[in-house]
């Protein structure tokens, strides 16, 4: 068991794992009727999931332009909170195929704004994939077009995701089991 900052940090899916897993999600997502294809990741924890997801896409011959958003419903902690669009993207939307990256999907109040506010622009679909599935915590009815992984009722870091805004880092997902 890891040890981070003088934590034990139970690994849930390895650096092996999510590399797979990002492969078959790529394959599925090629075979999949896209065009014009715009990659959204939805900031801050999806940035390790969308940057190897989108060099994943790239080997099965999935060229797609990349965006950024920051919808945050998470303040320095582990509860949720109040919902705010932090940073919007630049690109127009328009009769475009959308691919909404998140790390995880957990109420759905994320994925549901941010998917209605591309909609509402124009786009002419807009999938979802997410690293995570945690829909015991389901908020609003939402699913994802592409999952990962389920995702145990647990609060995980790694692989982009944090607590505190730490443990982004780690190259595996996890669970902060306790101090070492």
């Amino acid at each position: 068991m890891p040890i981070v900052r003088n934590k034990k940090i139970e690994v849930l899916f390895s650096a092996k794992e999510l590399k797979k897993r990002n492969h078959e999600l790529a394959e599925e997502i090629a075979l999949s009727d896209v065009s014009n294809l715009l990659v959204i990741s939805v900031l801050k924890g999806s940035f390790v999931f969308a940057a190897d997801l989108i060099r994943a896409m790239y080997d099965v011959g999935l060229f797609p332009e990349v965006e950024f958003i920051t919808v945050s419903s998470y303040g320095a902690g582990t509860q949720s909170g109040e919902l705010k669009l932090l940073r919007d993207i630049e690109t127009d939307v328009s009769g475009r195929d959308i691919l909404l990256v998140d790390d995880i999907l957990e109420s759905g109040k994320t994925m549901q704004y941010t998917r209605d506010l591309m909609r509402s622009r124009g786009a002419n679909t807009v999938l979802i994939v997410t690293l995570l599935d945690k829909s015991v915590k389901r908020k609003v009815k939402i699913n994802a077009d592409y999952v990962g992984f389920e995702c145990p009722d647990k609060f995980v870091v790694g692989y982009g995701m944090d607590a505190g805004h730490a443990f982004r880092e780690l190259p595996f997902v996890g669970v902060i089991s306790g101090d070492a």
